[in-house]
């Protein structure tokens, strides 16, 4: 199944609901159900600013679904989905729309760039 690894605390807030669009550099064709892998290293300003402490690293927390990509051609349309992503304009201007988002027991995983390939027999 495939993997995104993203770091905390925007893992967290993308399992609690709040995160709605990851943003990225590049753009995908694919879209379906994908696992979300808590990057060993995170973000640590974004963790003060949030109020976290202690969230899993370097495992898979969760799943969802990208539903679909949005393209944002200009800062002005970026900035009216600041409230569903979160992001500043330079870490990228595609917005991976998420979907169907689940919680699961985190799983410990080595994560990777891109979306990988994660195989473990009998997870999920």
């Amino acid at each position: 199944m495939k993997a995104l690894s993203i770091k905390q605390p925007w893992a967290e807030l993308i399992l609690q609901g709040k995160k709605k669009i990851e943003i990225r550099k590049w753009d995908t064709k694919f879209r379906g159900r994908f696992l979300i892998h808590a990057s060993k290293v995170p973000d640590e300003a974004a963790m003060k600013e949030f109020g976290f402490s202690d969230l899993p690293l370097g495992c898979i927390v969760g799943e969802a679904e990208l539903a679909d990509v949005i393209h944002y051609n200009n800062d002005e349309e970026f900035a009216n989905d600041k409230n569903l992503h979160f992001a500043s304009p330079g870490w990228g201007n595609y917005g991976f729309v998420l979907k169907n988002v689940k919680r699961i027991k985190p799983v410990k995983a080595r994560g990777n760039l891109g979306f990988w390939e994660y195989e473990e027999k009998g997870f999920l």
